[in-house]
C-alpha cells in the first residue's frame, strides 16, 4: 500500500453508517448548534491526538501488527496477547458482524421478505466475499477501499453541497412528518460538564477504526513515512466531513429532530427532495459500510498473524501464501468466526460489553509511548508534536471513556472486562507451552 490506498484505508474504516444514521447521541446532550459542534471538533482532535500517538509508534515498529505490537515492545508480551485475544473473540470480529449485519438489513430495504435469516446470510456472504477478495492480496484489498472510500467522499461532497444550496427550502411535508417520528425527551435546557463529556464519548466512538492502517505495517511503502502521513491526513478529512455533515443537518433540520431522528441523513434528504430520500441514504449507507467492512477485513488477520510470528498463537496463522503474500489461513479463521457471530446473534451482547475496553488499550500505548521516550532505545522517523502533552491527554481522555462507561452500566461493564482478562491463564499457559519447546 502506497500514501493513497493508505489514506483511503484510514478514512474508509472510520466512515462507516453511524455519521449517516444516529448522531442523536450527541445532539440529544447539546442545547445548541455551537455546543454540537465543539463536540465533533474535540473528539475530532482527540483522534487526531490518538493518530499521532499512533504515527511515532508506527515509525519506531514498521512490522505488522499495530498496537498489538506497541504494547508488546513498550510493556510487555501479555499486554500485547491480551488485546490479540480481545481482538478475535469479540472486538475486531464483533465490529466484523455488526457492519455485515447493518449492510444486510438495509439492503432488505430493497428486497422485502428476506427475512431475519436471510438478513443474517447475507451478512455472512458479504463477510466471505470481502475475505476472498483480501485473500488473493492486499493490493485488491486496499484498492477496493480506494475505490469506495473516492466514492463515499463524493457522496458526502453532494450531500453538503445540496445541503447548503436548498436547505432553506426544505419540504415542509417531510419537515412535518421527521418531527412527529422524531419523539423523545426535551433537549436540555442547559450545559453540564456531565453532558459534555457523555456527548464527546459517542463522538469518539464514530472515529472509531483509525489505528488499523497499522495493522498492515508489512505490507506497506516506507511504512515509518507512509503510515504516519496516512493517520494524519486521514483522520483530519473524518473530521472535516463529520463537521460539514452535521453542520448540513442542523441547517436542514431543526435541531429537536436531529436529536430524536435515528435516521438523520434519511430525514434530512426527504426534506431536501421530498419523500424517497431514504431510499437514497439507504444506498448510500449500504456504499459506506461495505467500504468500512472492506478495510476492517483486510486488517485483523495480520494481527493474528504477528502474534503467530512471536509464538503466541499457532504457528499456522502465521504462514504466508506462497501466490498471494497474504496471512491466508489466518484471514479465513477470521471469517469463519465472524460468521459464527453472525448466525449465532451473540456478536450484540459480547461486543456492546467488550468494545469499550480497547480504550484501556490505547491509554497504555499513549502511556507505553512515554515509557520508550524515556527508555531512549528506539530509533524515530517521526516525532509526535506537542509531547508530552498530547500522548498524556489522549491517555487521561482514553481513561475517562472506561471510567464513564463503567460509572454508567457497571454490570456489563465488568463483565465485558472479565471477557478481556480471561486471556491472563491462556496466555499463561501458552507461554509455558512455548518454554518448554511445544509450542505448534
Amino acid at each position: 500500500m502506497g500514501l493513497p490506498h493508505a489514506t483511503a484505508m484510514v478514512v474508509g474504516t472510520i466512515i462507516g453508517a453511524s455519521i449517516f444514521v444516529q448522531p442523536s447521541e450527541i445532539t440529544g446532550r447539546m442545547p445548541s448548534v455551537g455546543g454540537v459542534m465543539a463536540v465533533w471538533v474535540t473528539a475530532g482532535l482527540l483522534t487526531l491526538f490518538g493518530a499521532l500517538v499512533c504515527a511515532e509508534l508506527a515509525s519506531i515498529f514498521t512490522r505488522s501488527g499495530g498496537v498489538y505490537v506497541y504494547l508488546r515492545e513498550a510493556f510487555s508480551p501479555a499486554l500485547g496477547f491480551l488485546w490479540g485475544w480481545a481482538m478475535f473473540w469479540v472486538m475486531h470480529t464483533g465490529i466484523i458482524a455488526a457492519i455485515a449485519t447493518v449492510f444486510a438489513r438495509y439492503l432488505a430495504y430493497f428486497v422485502p421478505g428476506l427475512g431475519d435469516t436471510g438478513i443474517r446470510l447475507v451478512a455472512i456472504a458479504t463477510v466471505l466475499v470481502l475475505s476472498a477478495v483480501n485473500y488473493v492480496g492486499v493490493k485488491h484489498g486496499s484498492l477496493l477501499q480506494t475505490w469506495f472510500t473516492a466514492g463515499k467522499l463524493l457522496a458526502i461532497g453532494l450531500i453538503i453541497l445540496l445541503g447548503v444550496l436548498f436547505g432553506s427550502r426544505a419540504d415542509a411535508g417531510a419537515l412535518a412528518a421527521a418531527s412527529a417520528a422524531a419523539t423523545g425527551p426535551p433537549l436540555p435546557t442547559g450545559l453540564t460538564i456531565n453532558d459534555f463529556g457523555l456527548a464527546v464519548v459517542a463522538g469518539l466512538f464514530a472515529f472509531g477504526g483509525w489505528h488499523m492502517v497499522t495493522y498492515s505495517a508489512e505490507e506497506t511503502i516506507e511504512p515509518n513515512r507512509t503510515i504516519p502521513r496516512a493517520l494524519v491526513i486521514g483522520t483530519i478529512v473524518v473530521t472535516a466531513c463529520y463537521l460539514a455533515l452535521n453542520a448540513v443537518y442542523l441547517y436542514v433540520l431543526p435541531i429537536e429532530v436531529v436529536a430524536r431522528s435515528t435516521r438523520v441523513a434519511a430525514d434530512a434528504a426527504d426534506a431536501l427532495f421530498g419523500y424517497g430520500g431514504g431510499a437514497a441514504m439507504s444506498l448510500l449507507v449500504m456504499f459506506s459500510t461495505f467500504g468500512a467492512l472492506s478495510g476492517i477485513v483486510l486488517a485483523g488477520p495480520r494481527v493474528y498473524y504477528a502474534m503467530s510470528q512471536d509464538g503466541l498463537l499457532f504457528r499456522s496463522l502465521g504462514s504466508v501464501h506462497p501466490r498471494f503474500g497474504t496471512p491466508h489461513r489466518a484471514i479465513v479463521l477470521q471469517a469463519i468466526w465472524a460468521a459464527v457471530l453472525i448466525m449465532t446473534g451473540t456478536y450484540r451482547a459480547l461486543f456492546t460489553r467488550v468494545i469499550y475496553t480497547e480504550w484501556i488499550f490505547f491509554g497504555l500505548m499513549a502511556l507505553g509511548l512515554m515509557r520508550l521516550r524515556r527508555l531512549g532505545t528506539h530509533e524515530r522517523g517521526y516525532s509526535v508534536w506537542g509531547y508530552p502533552w498530547v500522548p498524556l491527554l489522549f491517555a487521561l481522555s482514553a481513561f475517562a471513556v472506561v471510567a464513564n462507561q463503567v460509572f454508567s452500566e457497571p454490570g456489563d461493564s465488568l463483565g465485558g472486562l472479565a471477557i478481556v482478562l480471561i486471556g491472563l491463564p491462556v496466555y499463561t499457559l501458552w507461554a509455558r507451552r512455548g518454554r518448554s519447546g511445544r509450542t505448534p
